[in-house]
């Protein structure tokens, strides 16, 4: 049996909070709307762009009113998401080291086409996903089966930031190794059925062998 490793984006391998605000701020303030801070970003990002949107607007948004403001953000987003997003510190070294081991790929809540133009800048090579209509989003399991049959993998270990995150594992099955650098903090995850932990991208290897060897 081949296992995999798949990874959440935004707040997993990437910082990707700053661009996020940017991108919101810029369709909100189109839209006559007020601005939102990083930190109340931060607790809207994870359930796709449409819930993100719907949770930065005032209460009450109409429906179609959210359509509006996404219909702005989407595009203005995918042009501007590689501005101030980076990798976090130690991914890119600890994906080269499992890229040798495993087959890899991303899989993201976040539009596709933003989340295939980052993942070919800065992670080439490594199949990525994000939403899209023909793929139920998080906490489906649709990504993580279509990632696994596209790599050729049977199973994998699942590696998010969020409750999201924990849920979609479940749901697919598989075990979930929940980071703690990202957008949630440990309570959040644990209040939401996680049991691994990795606290600092180094330790990410060891982390992984730990799950898939059952020490």
């Amino acid at each position: 049996m081949k296992t995999g490793i798949l990874f959440d984006l935004d707040g997993t391998l990437l910082n990707t909070l700053e661009d996020l605000l940017d991108a919101t701020n810029y369709a909100l303030e189109l839209c006559g709307y007020p601005r939102r801070t990083l930190s109340e970003l931060r607790r809207f990002v994870g359930n796709g762009a449409e819930n993100q949107i719907r949770m930065s607007l005032p209460e009450g948004a109409s429906p179609e009113e959210v359509q509006r403001v996404l219909k702005i953000y989407k595009p203005y987003y995918t042009e501007h998401c590689q501005v101030k997003t980076r990798p976090y510190d130690g991914i890119l070294e600890a994906l080269a080291v499992l890229k040798e081991k495993y087959p890899i790929a991303v899989v993201s809540n976040k539009p596709d086409a933003a989340v295939k133009a980052l993942c070919a800048e800065l992670f080439p090579g490594i199949f990525a996903l994000g939403e899209a209509p023909d793929c139920p989003r998080k906490p489906a399991p649709d990504m993580v089966f279509k990632a696994c049959r596209t790599i050729g993998a049977d199973t994998c270990v699942y590696v998010g930031d969020s409750e999201v995150d924990v849920r979609t594992a479940k749901n697919a099955g598989v075990p979930c190794l929940s980071v703690l650098w990202g957008f949630r903090d440990r309570e959040e995850i644990e209040a939401a059925g996680g049991e691994h932990f990795c606290e600092k991208p180094i330790d990410l290897i060891e982390k992984i062998e730990e799950i898939i060897h059952g020490k």
